[in-house]
């Protein structure tokens, strides 16, 4: 089964604003420079009940995909994933308890569930107890058979950029890109 949006290869970078943080997902050409922008979004700091819209393009006129916590305050209630019209095509959540020491999410989609958690546990300790800024930060998703649904991978510049790699054609495109969102906001990147 392929997801109604499927894209192997995406990047998510964080642009610039004072009182939001503001992503840009952006197409993989298969050359691996940027291609066709597939949405931009913005966060609001600091906001109580969370939900982000991902516009089609700057005007923000045309939402494509969201996510929204379920319920206010409570973190662990996680986030509904939807379509352009509302209706939802998949769900995450951080689990707090496994994230005491190495991040950890939970992913679920239309004919699968997986969880991911950053690949390295060195580097998952060094972002605990030391402020080393542009540490790389890796995430492994996979699914209960152990086989790769996504990972998200940061790289080391000034401002966020990801590297998002989807092998599995069930992962719709719209999930992946709110999951790698939702992980650099929570994780207050």
């Amino acid at each position: 089964m392929t997801a109604a949006m499927y894209l192997p290869t995406f990047y998510v970078r964080q642009r610039f604003a004072m009182m939001t943080n503001r992503y840009e997902v952006v197409a993989a050409n298969p050359d691996g420079s940027s291609g066709q922008m597939m949405g931009l979004a913005e966060q609001k700091k600091m906001a109580l009940k969370e939900r982000v819209t991902f516009f089609a393009d700057d005007t923000k006129t045309r939402p494509v995909f969201a996510f929204k916590a379920r319920k206010v305050m409570d973190f662990s209630s996680g986030y509904d994933v939807t379509d352009e019209a509302g209706q939802q095509i998949g769900f995450f959540r951080k689990d707090f308890a496994a994230s005491l020491l190495r991040s950890t999410f939970h992913v679920e989609g239309p004919g699968y569930t997986g969880t991911g958690q950053e690949r390295s546990q060195a580097v998952a300790l060094v972002r605990r107890f030391a402020d080393v800024p542009f540490l790389p930060i890796h995430f492994d998703f996979v699914d209960a058979g152990g086989r790769p649904l996504m990972s998200v991978e940061r790289q080391t510049t000034v401002r966020d950029r990801y590297t998002v790699r989807v092998p599995d054609p069930r992962v719709d495109f719209r999930v992946a890109a709110a999951v790698a969102v939702a992980m650099d906001a929570l994780m207050s990147r």
